[in-house]
């Protein structure tokens, strides 16, 4: 029996179909919200506008509130100050993955219930109670905010979703995949097989990782035509909600291993990573874990998966590879200061690390 495993499944109500953000009144109306800020961006904003209907309803009063495009402490500090201002009683984001991360954590800070209307599906966060910190400069902070707060509903409309970029979807697909990858080998060991919560995540990912990697060409095209069909709504659903079951469920031990461990550090230490996309960094950072475990048959069946959605696989390849190997080295001790990386059921040392990098580089290249 596990002591360390903390369990929070998702958000309190969701819902994802046509119509389904005509139900926001119903769960506000739970909560007893009267005072709503909107935490918005721009370009989504204005595409999702058309879609909130709720917000004529004169029962509540809305503020509205632009964040800077990154999820900051400074963020979070904003909203908490426009939430004293305001006098606001609920908060609703409407935006991507960093908007829902920086609502979620100002949320938790000010003690505050929370919901969130996704505009795209790029990765889990509308769903898992943690926050992947940013400066406002775009480096990553090297750190995730953990809570114990969810959201008190998810819901949004698959003919909002589909209007947003393909690329997203594309990464969010790719850092979904990352869910079985990072996990497998962690909850096949013996001491973790009679948990029922850590069979349940393995389950959960294994669904990801199949309904991906199936599915995956029918749904984009799909997406690309702007046609709302079973596949599109089937994954992005599996990315934006279903995904975030398997850390949800797993804790620690289904949740960001290697994989966002090397997304973490390129972000830190390479700033023309920021070009890239959270799951095209974190696509890298499958390669790169498995070639820690020295699983390279698991490379060549994926090299095909990713070069029909045009993923990365090398560092080289993204034209980032840093020229100074002191770069490299201080990603090596980012990763190797992760719990979780050494959660991996092989050795775990810092000249495995930095070996692994320059062992997939010439793998790839």
């Amino acid at each position: 029996m596990l002591n360390d495993l903390k369990v929070k499944v998702g958000p309190q109500f969701y819902r994802y179909h046509i119509g389904a953000i005509e139900y926001v009144p119903e769960v506000l109306t739970e909560y007893a919200a009267k005072n709503v800020l909107i935490v918005h961006g721009t370009v989504s904003w204005e595409k999702a506008k058309q879609w909130l209907n709720f917000l004529q309803d004169d029962r509540y009063i809305f503020s509205y509130h632009q964040y800077t495009g990154e999820c900051s402490y400074y963020g979070a500090d904003r909203i908490a100050a426009v939430v004293q201002e305001k006098q606001i009683d609920f908060i609703i984001g409407v935006g991507g993955g960093k908007l829902v991360d920086l609502v979620g954590y100002a949320a938790h800070t000010i003690n505050i219930n929370f919901g969130v209307i996704p505009t795209l599906a790029s990765n889990c966060a509308p769903w898992t109670p943690l926050s992947v910190m940013y400066k406002e400069s775009g480096e990553s902070e090297g750190k995730t905010e953990h809570y114990l707060r969810q959201a008190a509903f998810f819901i949004t409309d698959p003919k909002l979703v589909i209007d947003s970029p393909v690329e997203y979807f594309i990464a969010g697909l790719a850092d979904t995949l990352a869910k079985w990858y990072e996990s497998d080998a962690i909850l096949q060991q013996e001491h973790l097989q009679n948990e029922p919560f850590l069979q349940m995540a393995g389950y959960t990912s294994q669904l990801c990782k199949d309904a991906i990697t199936h599915n995956s060409a029918k749904a984009i095209a799909d997406m690309k035509k702007l046609e709302v069909t079973e596949e599109f709504i089937h994954l992005s659903e599996i990315v934006f909600a279903v995904a975030g079951l398997v850390g949800g469920l797993g804790d620690k031990y289904a949740r960001n291993a290697a994989a966002h461990a090397m997304h973490d550090a390129m972000s830190k230490y390479i700033a023309e990573s920021h070009q890239f996309l959270h799951g095209e960094k974190v696509a890298y950072g499958i390669f790169y874990q498995l070639a820690i475990e020295k699983k390279w048959e698991m490379i060549d069946a994926l090299l095909p998966f990713y070069q029909e959605l045009n993923l990365p696989t090398s560092l080289h390849q993204m034209g980032i590879f840093p020229e100074d190997e002191t770069v490299l080295e201080k990603m090596v001790q980012f990763i190797d200061s992760k719990e979780k990386v050494h959660l991996i059921p092989v050795p775990i040392t810092k000249d495995l690390l930095l070996d692994s990098i320059f062992k997939l580089e010439k793998y790839t290249n």
